[in-house]
């Protein structure tokens, strides 16, 4: 099998290098060409200039940020793969997007599989990225290997559209669990509580959870280099917004969560992670 990857940011670039732990890497591919360059140099495969450089991969995988950028890059490689191919999605992007992809790819005989990501930075490179994935399943099976590369689960969750659905009720608690563990956290500093007594106390119980362990402590530290960009949950949080709206659900979480991360973003924190959210709380 021959794998392209697409996107070799903060998420993309270790995921890529599994891909080539596995012996399955062909070409490497990155708006910033100089990034692609440094990759394919390192790892010994091909740095991509255009979707042309893919034209012999059985799987390209995508890991970019926006709805136009998924489009833009499926409508490249729609005019190069062969019959067969795959085009697995790893962007949070709208249903609708993933339904425009898999028709644009559909007329070309080549697969398409929206499968957007969960577990953050952390995930990406222990290759414990959790994988929700709509499309085929006979699409699915022919991507599996270079999908096992970093996951710790493979979902199939329905037909096209599914994964993203998936991913738009996983930002929600995501969005919820960080607005209370960030208020909670400003709270016990109010109060004058020890964090070295606190944290491993409320982990300890049913308060436990992830955001709370793996940020818990530099959030308190005022240490917020990015595992997930404020930026990136606003334009996330929106899609889900949008979504939740269509199927006619309250959205009093959502619609905080956005208020709180566009604030974020207008005091200059967008590329700051998302656990920046405690200095909005601290009042």
């Amino acid at each position: 099998m021959k794998v392209g990857f697409i996107g070799l940011g903060a998420m993309g670039a270790p995921m890529a290098r599994y891909v080539h732990s596995k012996g399955l890497l062909t070409a490497v591919g990155n708006r910033t060409q100089a990034k692609a360059d440094a990759m394919a140099a390192e790892l010994d495969v091909r740095a991509a200039r255009s979707a042309a450089n893919f034209a012999d991969c059985d799987v390209v995988t995508l890991c970019v940020s926006l709805d136009a950028d998924v489009l833009e890059n499926v409508a490249a490689l729609a005019e190069v793969l062969k019959a067969g191919a795959v085009v697995v999605d790893h962007s949070t992007v709208a249903v609708e997007t993933a339904r425009r992809c898999a028709a644009m790819l559909a007329t070309h005989n080549i697969g398409f599989l929206d499968a957007p990501v969960s577990g953050g930075v952390e995930g990406a490179r222990n290759g414990k990225l959790s994988v929700m994935v709509g499309g085929d399943a006979a699409v699915l099976e022919r991507a599996r290997p270079a999908i096992e590369a970093y996951a710790a689960r493979i979902s199939h969750m329905g037909d096209t559209g599914a994964g993203q659905a998936t991913k738009a009720v996983n930002q929600v608690l995501v969005a919820g669990i960080n607005e209370a563990v960030c208020e909670g956290l400003a709270l016990g500093e109010k109060l004058g509580l020890d964090p070295q007594r606190l944290l491993p106390t409320l982990m300890a119980g049913a308060a436990n959870n992830w955001f709370l362990d793996k940020r818990g402590a530099t959030m308190l530290r005022d240490e917020f280099a990015p595992g997930f960009k404020c930026a990136h949950m606003l334009k996330d949080l929106r899609i889900v917004q949008a979504i939740a709206r269509d199927a006619g659900i309250r959205t009093a979480t959502i619609d905080q969560a956005i208020a709180d991360y566009a604030e974020l973003i207008e005091r200059g924190m967008g590329e700051s992670d998302t656990s920046a959210l405690i200095a909005l709380k601290r009042g």
